[in-house]
């Protein structure tokens, strides 16, 4: 059977919720579609370049239509969600799209959402980036850290409730707190040299 660079990503998905991002590996999904490794590298270059369109398949999965005419911060707060809730979606989600991001490979428009929404508030180009890759790194951050709590939970290594709702309570706090700093620019003296 031939298989399609999707067919692939779409495996790749599979395995990783499965077995999560360590076991991962090129063998491991040539072996799971009966083909041999090598085969793997007609559609991909390198491992890295699988993880990337594996990374873009998951914030893919997870887009929603964004609600018309809203202010640049709930624009922000939308979009922030929609990342978490991809990357939680998957064992080892955050780990995947935060690995990518730092190789500079795939998933390159999660900085340019959150920037351009940001950019609509009135702030210049540099700035909004700035905060942008705050918002990500906080992200990363945080939904790492659920991850880590939810299959440590699941395993039995820890005897803790599930953060649930103290969780999403946590990340909207937190991302709150980062607003309010972006909002101060806005009006700081400094800003209006």
């Amino acid at each position: 059977m031939r298989y399609h660079r999707s067919d692939i990503v779409g495996r790749a998905v599979d395995i990783l919720d499965m077995y999560g991002l360590p076991d991962m590996s090129m063998r491991r999904i040539a072996s799971e579609l009966g083909l041999q490794p090598s085969a793997l590298y007609h559609h991909f270059a390198s491992k890295q370049a699988l993880l990337a369109a594996v990374a873009d398949e998951i914030l893919a999965r997870g887009i929603r239509p964004a609600p018309a005419a809203e202010r640049w911060d709930e624009q922000v707060v939308a979009v922030s969600h929609e990342l978490r809730d991809s990357m939680l979606a998957y064992r080892d989600g955050a780990e995947l799209v935060a690995t990518v991001h730092a190789f500079g490979l795939g998933a390159a428009a999660l900085e340019g959402r959150l920037a351009a929404a940001i950019s609509s508030g009135g702030f210049d180009d540099e700035f909004a980036g700035a905060a942008a890759t705050t918002i990500l790194y906080f992200l990363f951050g945080h939904v790492s850290d659920e991850q880590t709590h939810l299959q440590a939970n699941s395993v039995g290594a820890i005897d803790a409730e599930p953060l649930g709702r103290a969780g999403s309570e946590s990340f909207d706090l937190g991302l709150g707190l980062i607003l309010d700093g972006i909002r101060l620019q806005q009006s700081s003296p400094a800003r209006e040299r």
